[in-house]
């Protein structure tokens, strides 16, 4: 026999009112309309359910032991169709994977774990690194949010920016470029270093640069943030960065970074996911608070 839902919210009904004229009014039918549809459940549980008492009509004992097993599975199907509300961040039990590079992480997370175990104690992030190659990570779920400078996705993946980050240069405190007037020949003169997690060894700089007809000599390219600058240190190298992701490794190495006299196009950082997470409030929750943490970057 071929299931119909609606049977079990029409007798719900009929059970509540024990009346077929109030189950039609409660279910914005008319009461033939209803009358039929008592005479389908009648054939489904072979009982006559509601039955004539005089003016009313009453339960039969079949009827009365399934009421309470109605009602609570229509309740159950209402709650799981029904919109999803706002978690409940003290109970909320959820590990998330924020795929970022090592700029971001260090400069947002501390701040995003703070924030973030503040609210929901039970909320575990597990940072990931950026892979060397684009991935589908996103949309098969295995990452839930990328952070970071994000080409041209997928066509269905979500994406919100978060802030503007602009390319700037990076010495150790003593270096000759760390003082003086910054010429594009000057910067151009000395020994670089370039930080690529695909092992690139030019990039946006030396576009720039070769339109005014100059070029660099790059002697190494490291794979992360970090490694760049814990290279910069006792050495002429000049290392390029995200200025304001980077402020506080930069700080904390003792390190000193300039504006390049160059045009080059700013660097705008935004997170992304994949849209099966759209209305999931715990996802929302997260979004927010990453975009809360950067706007306190700005």
């Amino acid at each position: 026999m071929q299931l119909d839902l609606n049977l079990l919210i029409a007798l719900d009904a009929l059970l509540e009112e024990e009346s077929v004229g109030g189950a039609a009014a409660r279910l914005h039918l008319s009461a033939p309309a209803m009358s039929r549809t008592l005479g389908r459940i009648r054939r489904a549980l072979g009982d006559p359910v509601l039955v004539r008492a005089g003016r009313t009509m009453v339960p039969t004992p079949r009827a009365v032991a399934l009421r309470a097993e109605v009602r609570a599975l229509v309740r159950r199907a209402q709650a799981l169709l029904a919109p999803e509300g706002e978690p409940d961040l003290s109970t909320l039990d959820r590990t998330f994977t924020v795929q970022a590079n090592d700029a971001v992480v260090a400069s947002i997370g501390g701040p995003l774990l703070a924030a973030a175990h503040a609210a929901a104690p039970h909320v575990t992030l597990r940072m990931r690194a950026e892979t060397p190659a684009d991935t589908a990570d996103l949309r098969e779920g295995r990452v839930d949010l990328e952070i970071g400078v994000i080409g041209e996705p997928a066509p269905e993946i979500r994406r919100e920016f978060l802030l503007a980050d602009r390319i700037m240069g990076v010495v150790r405190a003593d270096h000759p470029l760390a003082s003086g007037r910054m010429t594009p020949a000057r910067f151009a003169a000395g020994l670089h270093l370039v930080t690529s997690r695909r092992g690139r060894l030019s990039g946006p700089i030396d576009t720039a640069l070769a339109e005014l007809g100059l070029t660099r000599r790059v002697l190494a390219a490291a794979p992360t943030y970090a490694t760049s600058l814990l290279l910069l240190p006792g050495t002429d190298l000049i290392g390029s960065i995200a200025g304001r992701l980077c402020r506080p490794a930069v700080a904390a190495l003792g390190l000193v970074t300039f504006p390049l006299p160059l045009e080059l196009p700013a660097l705008e950082i935004s997170q992304a996911w994949h849209p099966r997470y759209d209305a999931d409030g715990a996802h929302r929750w997260l979004r927010g608070l990453v975009a809360q943490v950067f706007s306190d970057l700005a």
